[in-house]
């Protein structure tokens, strides 16, 4: 079994003029195309997370010479209209992790940042090979939720797939990347197989299947620093502002949700009462 350690791309809007709140962490389709393109021409083989997650438990998957997996987060339009094509331009699989809150449909609420898919483009794109996972139903911040919202959130997501696609989903994306062990748990209870995170590094089995780690493709990623990221070349260069961000707001996190514990709780656990 291999261990070598392999890039899990982080892709989010993919558009000409994304909104405001999805253009940071947008790819035009021309250079979604071009990242694509230098994958098959380098001899990489796209997996889904499922796939990886099962090849790393020995489940008779075995991992090709150069693995990369393509992930999608939120469920936006593009990755039907502009990804789609691309992927099966070149035979890639990818996986797809929906907020089933922000999908274009019956269970429609607020917050989306932008056009989004609807079921039955969701349905496509699973068609086309792309696996279909969760990402929590409105989009929060799951390590900020009490016991009962972080279950909704995770359960009732899943449900909703099912009911829409006929098939569980076993993968799942933490939104924002923010999980805790509280939130780990929560989604393998809910029945999901493994989970990623962020983390702006490559993944690798020792990461356990519920925190495995993705590097972020956004609109200012060249196709050089693109090439660096999945031959693992400079990664930790590249990404080392975000990943001092990243720290300093599991800091800030941690000391929300302290706050929200109530006094008699943490007086109790001190020994004051």
């Amino acid at each position: 079994m291999s261990t070598a350690p392999v890039p899990i791309l982080m892709y989010h809007a993919v558009g000409h003029r994304p909104a405001d709140a999805a253009y940071r962490l947008s790819v035009s389709p021309e250079s979604f195309a071009a990242q694509m393109a230098l994958l098959d021409a380098h001899g990489f083989t796209p997996l889904t997370a499922q796939e990886l997650g099962d090849a790393w438990r020995g489940r008779r998957v075995v991992l090709p010479a150069k693995p990369v997996v393509i992930t999608f987060d939120d469920g936006y339009e593009g990755v039907h209209r502009y990804a789609l094509p691309a992927l099966v331009r070149h035979g890639f699989r990818s996986s797809l992790f929906v907020s089933t809150g922000w999908l274009r449909g019956p269970y429609e609420g607020p917050g989306a940042p932008d056009t989004m898919l609807d079921w039955a483009q969701v349905r496509e794109l699973a068609a086309a090979g792309t696996e279909i996972g969760g990402h929590s139903h409105s989009h929060p911040q799951l390590d900020q939720l009490d016991d009962a919202r972080l279950r909704y959130e995770v359960r009732h997501c899943r449900e909703l797939t099912v009911g829409e696609l006929g098939s569980a989903p076993v993968s799942f994306a933490y939104p924002y990347g923010y999980s805790s062990r509280r939130v780990r748990q929560a989604v393998r209870d809910a029945g999901f197989a493994q989970a990623l995170a962020v983390n702006n590094c490559l993944a690798a089995r020792c990461q356990g299947p519920y925190a495995l780690r993705r590097v972020t493709v956004r609109r200012t990623t060249g196709i050089g620093r693109f090439e660096r990221m999945v031959e693992n070349r400079a990664t930790r260069r590249d990404f080392a502002k975000d990943r001092t961000l990243t720290r300093g707001y599991a800091l800030l996190r941690r000391s929300r949700a302290a706050a929200r514990i109530p006094r008699q709780i943490r007086e109790a656990a001190a020994g004051r009462v």
